[in-house]
């Protein structure tokens, strides 16, 4: 009967690419246009099922399981096929159905009171450290990079990224800067070390805590630098700037009105702050259950729609909104080779199940990025209409100044 479903399901939604399934009676079904197909063999009737009710959730499931394979491993021309037959369409009724169902739950499974968004976090980033060396750059940023020229290194556009941010914020020696989420310490290292800054960092992640208080102590900026297990809403005092980047997706639809009213009132009156988080170009809808269940717990990715109308109501200025499309993509690309390169190890340090979700999650981002409705969104919030300039010269000014003469220039404060 499953077998008969999803012939019909595929027949009636491939009109881009192609696709062979060997389902697992031996039989073979061809899919989509006309040309070099994806082979694709479930060997499981229990995962033609579930991938026919909820492709969502199990086709990911199946790829981690072993139930569905790909001719040799093409992983993302699978994913390629799927998100360009998919995104924003839901052609059958219980595709629809389980879509409204996610909606209308996200303010339950969203609500992130302290202990919950502590959990959520340590499911993510109290991973084994070995694992993030493996393929991130060496200063640890977890988040997108910024690719000017599209030639860079992920050293070079994670190093870009921060200047790029810093510019934004317009930062002066001696400032008090917040970094909400602050990971492992990267960003707050070097708007001390670059920009005279001085930094409290917070983050609720256990092993990002310890690792950042290490490298903070190995550069010698204690006197600068205050890494800090605490969540965002227990911060009270105030800041010149507010950075947070790749956090935002953890906050939770039900937490945005307190969250950007932190944002105001830790906020100096004529401060700034620059909000980097990942978004979505399309309505609000439910973020993957795949990535909630087995990658991001409690995480959603919000539309600009949603973020504004947060924003808007905490008596805060967007001053600058940037949307940056392929950089992620690209940067998902660095982090997928830099994974597979290491494949092996990580097979050491987990299991084979564990290698095949971190490759399904990191291959099925960056297909989501080039191909799908998803960007990020640089937000720049003041709470003073002057705060900031009323062009934007300034940003590009201020990174070839850097450029041009170095990050010495932002050293006065030692």
């Amino acid at each position: 009967m499953w077998e008969w479903v999803l012939d019909r399901i595929l027949g009636a939604c491939l009109t881009e690419g192609c696709v062979e399934v060997i389902y697992p009676s031996g039989k073979r079904g061809r899919y989509g246009a006309s040309g070099s197909p994806v082979v694709v063999k479930v060997s499981s009737d229990t995962a033609l099922r579930r991938i026919a009710l909820n492709p969502d959730l199990a086709l990911g499931e199946a790829y981690m399981d072993g139930t569905l394979t790909i001719e040799n491993d093409d992983l993302e021309g699978l994913l390629k096929v799927a998100i360009l037959n998919t995104r924003g369409r839901f052609p059958f009724w219980w595709w629809r159905a389980v879509q409204g169902t996610s909606m209308a739950l996200r303010w339950l499974e969203q609500h992130a009171p302290l202990h919950k968004a502590k959990q959520n976090v340590a499911h993510h980033y109290d991973l084994s450290g070995e694992l993030y060396d493996l393929f991130l750059d060496e200063d640890r940023q977890y988040s997108c990079a910024y690719f000017p020229t599209g030639q860079e290194t992920l050293e070079d556009a994670q190093i870009a990224k921060k200047h790029h941010i810093a510019a934004k914020l317009r930062l002066e020696p001696g400032m008090r800067v917040l970094d909400i989420g602050c990971g492992w310490g990267g960003m707050a290292l070097t708007l001390a070390r670059d920009y005279g800054c001085h930094v409290v960092g917070i983050t609720l992640s256990e092993e990002q805590h310890k690792l950042a208080n290490q490298r903070v102590h190995a550069a010698g900026l204690e006197d600068r630098v205050d890494i800090r297990l605490q969540d965002y809403r227990n911060i009270d005092e105030k800041f010149d700037r507010i950075v947070s980047v790749g956090m935002f997706e953890h906050v939770g639809v039900p937490q945005y009105r307190t969250y950007f009213r932190k944002v105001h009132d830790l906020l100096k009156p004529d401060g700034v702050a620059l909000i980097h988080t990942i978004g979505r170009s399309a309505p609000p809808s439910p973020t993957s259950r795949w990535i909630t269940k087995y990658i991001f717990p409690g995480g959603y990715i919000p539309s600009l729609s949603e973020v504004a109308a947060s924003i808007e109501k905490e008596e805060l200025w967007m001053t600058d909104v940037e949307i940056l499309r392929l950089h992620y993509a690209e940067t998902l690309r660095h982090w997928y080779d830099r994974f597979m390169a290491h494949e092996a190890k990580v097979n050491e340090i987990y299991d084979p199940r564990f290698v095949r979700m971190w490759r399904y999650y990191l291959k099925a981002c960056e297909t989501t990025f080039r191909y799908g409705y998803q960007a990020v969104f640089q937000i720049q919030i003041t709470r003073e209409l002057d705060s900031v300039p009323v062009t934007r010269d300034y940003i590009y000014d201020g990174r070839r100044m850097l450029e041009r003469e170095g990050a010495e220039i932002h050293r006065a404060a030692e």
